[in-house]
């Protein structure tokens, strides 16, 4: 059943291919090419808001502390006339009214800092007041990279690597474009036909704290078992997997349910399943999908190597 449904997607879809994996008592029970490297683009979001819970635990901040008060830079960063100064856990819960930016920030993964801080400075676009709805921004994950910077001296990406990535075993999980042969290349639609996309993807750069991480469906399932192992491991890993921002009603396979997004993963309220945490991610080239039961071990991860 999940092998036809993989190839009825890859044929619908055009994906030149597709690795994934079913997640049981949170060990991969089956799958394919799960060994196989590609970009999951926004799915990094959750690992970026682990390292920033992580350091508000060891006392770096508050998450209701304004942005500006850990990165000067992000002072230019104003909220509309009669708002107040965005907090680091609305950047966490996609609730600091920053306007949507998925086709730009896609193709700017690896901008400069001084790049990133002329965009500062010029004041980016707020789609509404902080902290009154939902609204999609990915420049507000690269600021949460330029906070920790600022206060630890150190790159989101190395805490990344440092407390997660090592410790957990995710070996072929990089910022960068893998040295090996073991990647899948990027590819997209074009005139009906799939063609390779650019052959040197963008590098690891200020924007990749919301969207640079490569790596498997392998690794990808160590991550989810971590995620959603219980107690006494940190409890972070709960708080990221709570709805913080309300989205709305969603419909899927028939099921009307409450959604929203909790820090770097959405949350759906499922009316059969129960809760179930997932993230999508999609760059030039690539798109990914993973998701779990949480609390219940049982999961799904999906990654192809087209637009």
């Amino acid at each position: 059943m999940i092998r036809k449904l993989v190839a009825g997607t890859a044929e619908e879809e055009r994906c030149p291919s597709i690795a994934w994996g079913v997640l049981q008592d949170g060990v991969l029970t089956d799958g394919e090419a799960t060994d196989t490297v590609y970009r999951i683009a926004s799915m990094t979001k959750r690992f970026t808001a682990a390292i920033v819970l992580w350091l508000r635990g060891e006392g770096a901040w508050s998450l209701d502390d304004p942005v500006a008060g850990h990165a000067r830079e992000l002072t230019a960063v104003r909220s509309p006339e009669g708002s107040p100064p965005i907090t680091i856990g609305q950047l966490l819960s996609m609730s600091s009214g920053l306007a949507t930016d998925d086709a730009w920030a896609d193709r700017h993964l690896d901008i400069s800092p001084a790049e990133i801080d002329r965009i500062y400075a010029a004041g980016p676009t707020f789609a509404c007041r902080p902290g009154e709805a939902y609204e999609y921004s990915n420049l507000g994950y690269a600021m949460l990279g330029r906070i920790v910077f600022r206060s630890t001296g150190r790159h989101l990406q190395t805490l990344v690597t440092q407390r997660i990535l090592q410790p957990l075993g995710m070996d072929d999980t990089t910022w960068v474009q893998p040295a090996h042969e073991r990647w899948a290349r990027p590819h997209r639609v074009q005139d009906g036909q799939i063609v390779p996309d650019r052959e040197d993807p963008l590098g690891d750069g200020e924007i990749a704290p919301m969207g640079g991480l490569w790596t498997t469906v392998a690794d990808l399932a160590k991550w989810v078992a971590w995620l959603d192992a219980p107690a006494p491991a940190p409890a972070f890993r709960h708080e990221m997997q709570r709805i913080h921002t309300y989205q709305g009603i969603t419909e899927l396979a028939g099921h009307r349910s409450p959604a929203g997004y909790g820090y770097g993963l959405n949350v759906r309220d499922d009316a059969v399943l129960g809760p179930v945490v997932a993230h999508s991610g999609g760059l030039p080239g690539y798109g990914s999908n993973m998701r779990w039961v949480r609390g219940r071990g049982i999961g799904a991860i999906a990654l192809a190597n087209v637009t």
